[in-house]
């Protein structure tokens, strides 16, 4: 199987791996079904086979990866509808954290959420869309954090975490970290004002990707595969 080359960078970090094999994952440069060879991979990267080995295992944790007994590490199957249905309940997972989130949040938490919030502005003037994802999962945490409810942070984090490549490669879409901001803007006033139903609707719309969206998203990753055929409409 040919693993694609790039010039190599041997002090590459497993998560730094992670982030570009979940990447070729998402976009279909390693496709469903595909056998992840640890040597064809690190011959790939430039790096030795122990960082790899890590970063599949990092992967494996999230489902973007397969790692059975002696078959190695395999991509796994992931259809649109499945990938539809996770963002569904993403978004309600969501959602339930901003309506407590809304009630419970401390004044030391709302600070620190408008913080964040702000701290995205200069990603997103700058039009770094992977740095801006960063600090999105920053803001995204403020909020579970400041649901009180410990178990459902936990149950948020796990599908935020399996959704993350997805999620920050959808901000490549066509506008989406502009709008990306606004909203959240609109989701830091509601919480911090104790507009508990109006912070659950809004972080569910902000989150939840279906319809245009949804379809823009998939064009995107689909574009990103193939750089050399012409840009679908609502795709970068």
């Amino acid at each position: 199987v040919n693993m694609d080359t790039q010039i190599p960078a041997p002090h590459r970090r497993p998560g730094q791996l992670g982030e570009e094999i979940e990447e070729r994952i998402v976009t279909g440069v390693y496709p469903p079904g595909m056998h992840l060879d640890e040597q064809e991979l690190a011959a790939a990267f430039g790096v030795s086979r122990t960082p790899i080995r890590e970063a599949l295992i990092q992967l494996a944790s999230i489902g973007l990866v397969e790692i059975r007994p002696r078959r190695g590490a395999t991509v796994p199957e992931m259809s649109a509808d499945r990938l539809c249905e996770m963002f569904e309940v993403m978004a309600e997972l969501e959602s339930m954290c901003g309506r407590l989130a809304a009630r419970r949040i401390l004044p030391a938490e709302q600070a620190r959420l408008k913080e964040a919030h702000l701290a995205c502005e200069a990603a997103r003037d700058a039009g770094k869309h992977d740095f801006y994802y960063q600090l999105n999962e920053v803001f995204h945490r403020c909020i579970y954090d400041a649901s009180h409810n410990e178990f459902l942070a936990e149950q948020a984090t796990a599908l935020h975490r399996r959704l993350r490549p997805y999620r920050r490669l959808q901000l490549r879409v066509r506008n989406r970290m502009a709008s990306s901001f606004t909203e959240h803007a609109n989701i830091v006033e509601a919480i911090n004002a104790g507009r508990s139903e109006d912070a659950a609707a809004l972080l569910r719309s902000h989150v939840v990707v279906q319809g245009e969206r949804f379809t823009d998203l998939v064009a995107t990753l689909r574009q990103m595969n193939s750089p050399s055929e012409p840009a679908p409409a609502g795709a970068l």
